[in-house]
């Protein structure tokens, strides 16, 4: 009995918390930037205004699944993280992993698919924040390695989309060339569901029969400069993602 009370309690609970995500986007797009733009400052500050605003939008959202019982998580070596010109490449297992790396980061830009620019409960946070749109891979790659180089951070899922449970990764070269091209910081990102759930295969409704749990663990600066050195340049693209997908496919065995 308690069993079963549980499991409709967490999918209740489930519920509400999206319903306050949707509704926190639609908030933050209506009310909170219209506000923020009328403040005095240079673009710059007021798009770092908006990434703050959606990382405390993103911080509630996680804590209030944690106190719903919907899930529970813990973060390991979150003291790398938050470094001007910083890119950050992780994993991704679940619909939720760049609201929880966001949550911890106060400043950060991401890339976005091209069709949430026009979801009314995302439109407003892409569009302020500054996050970058994959439409165009050309200009997406010179964008993204334009604000590393002007000091700001950034998080990348290699993938391009969530991983598909039980399947080897698959990383695009789009995370790699930037990496290179901005010769920057880069930070790996290892993130854990456990048992698995919002996966791209299903729907928020589908929940596990307990507590998911969510591991993020931050791995050391990875070093770019066999990488960079390598001749021609695409070469040395296309072993950096390899070397990408290999450290990854470790970090889960």
């Amino acid at each position: 009995m308690n069993k079963k009370f549980n499991y409709y309690w967490r999918l209740f609970a489930t519920a509400v918390s999206f319903t306050a995500f949707g509704l926190g986007g639609l908030l933050l797009w209506l009310l909170v930037y219209p506000i923020l733009r009328l403040i005095p400052g240079s673009q710059s500050q007021k798009t770092a205004r908006a990434q703050k605003s959606v990382h405390y939008s993103f911080y509630i959202f996680i804590g209030l699944m944690h106190q719903l019982g919907v899930m529970s998580y813990e973060i390991k070596g979150l003291e790398k993280l938050n470094r001007p010109g910083q890119l950050i490449l992780a994993n991704h297992p679940t619909l939720i992993d760049i609201v929880f790396i966001i949550s911890r980061i106060p400043l950060a830009s991401c890339i976005v698919k091209e069709k949430l620019w026009h979801n009314p409960f995302i439109k407003g946070s892409v569009i302020n924040a500054g996050y970058i749109s994959n439409g165009d891979s050309e200009k997406m790659i010179r964008d993204s390695v334009a604000y590393l180089k002007a000091g700001g951070i950034m998080v990348i899922f290699p993938e391009g989309t969530r991983t598909v449970p039980g399947k080897s990764y698959k990383f695009q070269r789009g995370a790699a060339r930037i990496a290179l091209q901005a010769n920057t910081i880069v930070t790996p990102v290892t993130i854990s569901c456990f048992p698995s759930t919002l996966t791209k295969q299903e729907k928020w409704y589908q929940i596990p029969d307990r507590q998911f749990h969510l591991a993020m663990q931050v791995g050391d600066d990875m070093v770019l400069d066999e990488f960079l050195a390598i001749e021609p340049k695409t070469i040395g693209v296309r072993r950096f993602n390899r070397y990408l997908q290999e450290y990854f496919s470790k970090e889960h065995l």
